[in-house]
């Protein structure tokens, strides 16, 4: 696409223009119209220094971060953020990669960002600053954003997403899902994830309106659904476990008449109160091509033979191809392939060091750049595409994405480890979990004290559930640690 308002701020300020008294951003105590995020976005953005690149983000969710965001677009510059609970260790990570020219912040988060030249969005806000110059020139092809997923290496690796990406996909949503001014969508994902990036651009560059939950308002879904509830909420995308949490509430509320499943499979028990109440979705795609590459119309369609909803066609601007192992030929409908993506979500790849990694970005004979997603999958008749699993031992945990090498790389440098294995297990409801093998230098195995290391650079959700201590691990033929002769703990017995 060559639309000359291909960037984010671009369309952001069409909406400002169409009507600057419109919502945009909704909260418990107060309503921030479009043209009041706007002035906001120039009032930030004024406490900026020239030629920015790249400015990390490590904020509470409020129109400020919101703000904040479109600041950093505005100036031309691309954002990676890190939620306020993530470890010390990980965001010094990720902000040393990203070499980012300063973390915009508040108070009570400067401890994550020692080390870093900062800058503090509110007072920004309350030093009354002059709005900033005229905008930096917008380049459909400058980067808009770095989402950091967990690595196959042992440390996590950041997508980078232009600016084009994300019109692209804000396209594709409004072509399905038609949003507008009266609709608002619920701002539910933490601002590390493509959900976010859905709920956020999907709704303010389309004309709807974003309600940001409070803190309060987090803590369950009865919690989130009684906020939508007051504040007429419209659109909800989520994880499925969101959906399946939702599906046992006596009702949800009325206003809502569109939901999102994605960053997971989705199982047909998890909707069957849903589909009468409102138009629910199956989506799929990974990051690195820009939130969603398929979507499936679950209240028209039919669950598959594994309980699993398929997870559709090709959104606007993406083409998909199932190939065979050596990534050559397209399998014939109805046989198993790797799904790959091709289109105006593919990304610009990894920063930093991550050759190997980024090899699943193919350039074909044609310049074309295709992503090899490390799913399987395969076409049926209808011209759908059924998801199977992954062809490697990544796995999701709550929605989000694990590298088993990864935690396994991070272990290996705890305290008193001398050897361990990772392996993942799926309990009864066939949600994977983790549990940890570990022999140790020393006999006496300290859990308490590898969790606390652990938690220095992993997230909660990439911590294993359990740690068994081992004299030594089982190996195969071939000197690889034998799994299947891993004794297997299973969730919700008592170990003891």
């Amino acid at each position: 696409m060559d639309e000359p308002n291909n960037t984010i701020y671009a369309l952001f300020k069409e909406q400002v223009s169409a009507d600057p008294a419109k919502p945009a951003v909704i909260e418990n105590d107060r309503v921030l119209s479009f043209g009041d995020l706007d002035q906001m976005t120039d009032r930030i953005a004024a406490g900026f220094p020239d030629k920015v690149q790249s400015v990390g983000i490590i904020l509470h969710h409020r129109a400020e971060m919101i703000a904040s965001i479109l600041a950093v677009l505005r100036s031309g510059a691309r954002y990676i953020p890190a939620e306020p609970d993530f470890p010390t260790g990980r965001i010094r990570d990720m902000m040393t990669e990203a070499q980012v020219d300063f973390i915009l912040t508040e108070p009570d988060l400067l401890g994550k960002s020692e080390g870093f030249p900062v800058r503090m969005t509110d007072e920004i806000l309350r030093d009354g600053a002059k709005p900033a110059a005229p905008p930096a020139a917008q380049d459909p092809e400058k980067p808009a954003y770095v989402l950091y997923t967990s690595g196959t290496t042992g440390r996590p690796k950041g997508v980078c997403v232009r600016n084009r990406n994300v019109c692209h996909y804000v396209r594709a949503f409004a072509e399905e899902f038609r949003p507008g001014p009266g609709d608002i969508m619920l701002q539910n994902s933490v601002c590390t994830f493509d959900i976010f990036v859905e709920e956020v651009f999907g709704s303010l560059l389309n004309g709807a309106a974003l309600a940001i939950p409070a803190a309060e308002d987090w803590e369950s879904v009865p919690a989130s659904m009684a906020f939508a509830e007051r504040h007429g909420v419209t659109m909800l995308s989520g994880f499925p476990y969101l959906l399946a949490q939702m599906n046992q509430l006596p009702e949800i509320p009325g206003t809502l008449r569109l939901l999102i499943s994605g960053g997971d499979v989705l199982r047909g028990v998890y909707v069957t109160n849903l589909l009468d109440k409102a138009a629910v979705y199956n989506t799929y795609g990974p990051s690195e091509t820009t939130v969603c590459a398929t979507y499936y119309h679950c209240n028209t369609g039919k669950v598959l033979e594994d309980g699993t909803y398929p997870i559709g066609k090709p959104i606007r601007g993406v083409e998909i191809r199932i190939l065979d192992p050596e990534g050559d030929k397209e399998v014939p409908a109805g046989e198993t392939g790797e799904i790959c993506i091709l289109g105006d979500g593919v990304s610009m790849g990894y920063i930093g060091d991550h050759k190997e990694e980024q090899k699943a970005f193919v350039t074909l004979p044609d310049g074309t750049v295709m992503y090899r997603s490390g799913d399987l999958g395969y076409w049926l008749p209808d011209g759908n595409i059924a998801f199977l699993h992954r062809m490697d031992d990544q796995i999701m945990i709550y929605g989000k994405r694990v590298e088993i090498a990864e935690v396994t790389s991070r272990l290996m440098q705890c305290t008193n480890v001398r050897q361990a294995v990772v392996r993942a297990l799926n309990d009864q409801y066939d949600l994977p979990y983790m549990v940890a093998y570990v022999v140790p230098e020393k006999p006496g195995l300290d859990i308490k004290k590898i969790r606390e290391e652990l938690a220095v650079n992993l997230p909660p959700y990439m911590i294993p559930e359990f740690f068994v201590e081992m004299q030594e691990i089982p190996l195969t033929l071939n000197g690889k640690p034998d799994t299947e002769k891993l004794p297997v703990v299973k969730k919700g017995e008592d170990h003891g």
